[in-house]
């Protein structure tokens, strides 16, 4: 593991149980590979009322790979402030994020990116099954 979750934790605005991933398994300028086990924690500040975590959580888990991702590319290794725009063609081929317990790999793509923005396109996987997939936007907050 290249990253463990307390080197994650420092490099993202997620603190305490709000930061999802466990790991930084690989990255390099086009894509990121993590790992979260987190998700299972019934401290999980995502969770619905009745305890269970939908499926679009997962969402939130590619985000902060993203937002890892930037961090690692950008000169001086933190990120630029940036807000999730949109996300498109999101399949869903689960309906709970901890319908079973194991690992769930976040992977992310980046398909194009500038000091304003990114695209990537994500997937969450759990032993070689998609759980989630789809394209995410980036806008990068520029400072004047």
């Amino acid at each position: 593991m290249l990253m463990d979750r307390d080197a994650i934790a420092a490099m993202l605005p997620h603190a305490g149980a709000m930061c999802l991933l466990d790991g930084l398994l690989a990255w390099d300028r086009g894509s990121i590979s993590c790992v979260s086990r987190r998700y299972l924690a019934r401290d999980n500040p995502l969770r619905r009322a009745d305890g269970t975590l939908g499926i679009a959580a997962g969402i939130e888990l590619a985000a902060q790979a993203m937002a890892l991702h930037g961090g690692l590319i950008a000169a001086g290794g933190k990120p630029t402030h940036g807000v999730l725009a949109s996300v498109r063609d999101v399949r869903f081929a689960a309906a709970k994020l901890d319908a079973a317990a194991g690992e769930v790999a976040v992977d992310a793509e980046l398909l194009a990116g500038d000091a304003g923005g990114a695209t990537y396109r994500f997937a969450l996987t759990r032993n070689g099954r998609v759980l989630l997939s789809g394209r995410a936007t980036v806008i990068l907050e520029t400072t004047a």
